[in-house]
């Protein structure tokens, strides 16, 4: 398994810039978004508790899914109304195009202090990106097991997300093989890939430049699984269905 091409924070916005990805070890992800380890482990527990994703397309029973809505804002960062997520069929070829309405994440994660710091030193590198934005969060948390002998952290292949940028963060990865991460140009054939392994290693992604997948995953044991927490951030509006009142 090849090992993440770790950027140091204070190198981050300058990495993205220039390559349009970036990787974060748990120490650098903790020193960029300002918590303590603790703090983030007394909210891993809850990826334990997430219901069966329902709107799986090719059958499978190996992911499962919560999801929230946040506005980024003066430095703060709001919980929006819940709501269904929605992509378009040219970003999601497999689930796009329709309405999800997942479960909301627990109000106890929501509501943690750590979690909103989190999502607001994140903003800020987006900012340094991009100008300074409100930003249109979406949150994810997904745990892909091995129920049917196999777990597809991304069954829609390579992909765009159709926002401006985007998080991958593992949080637990017990019991698996595979799970390798790969990012693509989006105008070209150059790309990398490598294996997070460790809690908290992050993925920054420029989604405009930028494909992404993660390969199926194996039981090497039983219960095996793989888990993520994915921030997706979009200034202007949350994605949603095109207007087509006249």
């Amino acid at each position: 398994m090849l090992p993440p091409p770790v950027t140091s924070p204070r190198e981050l916005v300058a990495e993205v810039r220039a390559r349009g990805f970036a990787a974060l070890d748990p120490a650098g992800f903790l020193d960029v978004i300002g918590a303590r380890r603790d703090e983030l482990d007394a909210i891993v527990a809850s990826w334990s508790d997430l219901p069966a994703d329902p709107h799986l397309r090719d059958g499978g029973r190996y992911r499962r899914r919560r999801h929230a809505s946040f506005v980024v804002v003066d430095g703060e960062a709001i919980l929006a109304p819940h709501r269904p997520h929605w992509q378009p069929i040219d970003y999601n070829a497999l689930h796009g195009g329709f309405e999800r309405l997942f479960e909301p994440i627990a109000p106890e994660v929501t509501g943690a202090p750590a979690w909103r710091r989190m999502l607001v030193e994140l903003a800020a590198r987006c900012s340094s990106l991009a100008g300074e934005q409100r930003w249109f969060v979406e949150a994810h948390q997904f745990r892909i097991d091995t129920t049917d002998g196999i777990g597809r952290p991304t069954p829609e292949g390579a992909h765009r997300d159709g926002v401006d940028f985007v998080f991958v963060t593992l949080i637990e990865r017990r019991g698996v093989k595979g799970g390798e991460t790969r990012v693509f140009d989006a105008d070209g054939p150059q790309g990398i890939r490598f294996t997070m392994t460790e809690p908290f290693t992050t993925l920054v992604l420029d989604d405009a430049r930028k494909l992404h997948e993660t390969t199926p995953i194996q039981p090497l044991e039983a219960g095996g699984h793989r888990d993520t927490l994915v921030l997706t951030l979009r200034a202007g509006a949350f994605q949603g269905p095109p207007d087509l009142s006249p």
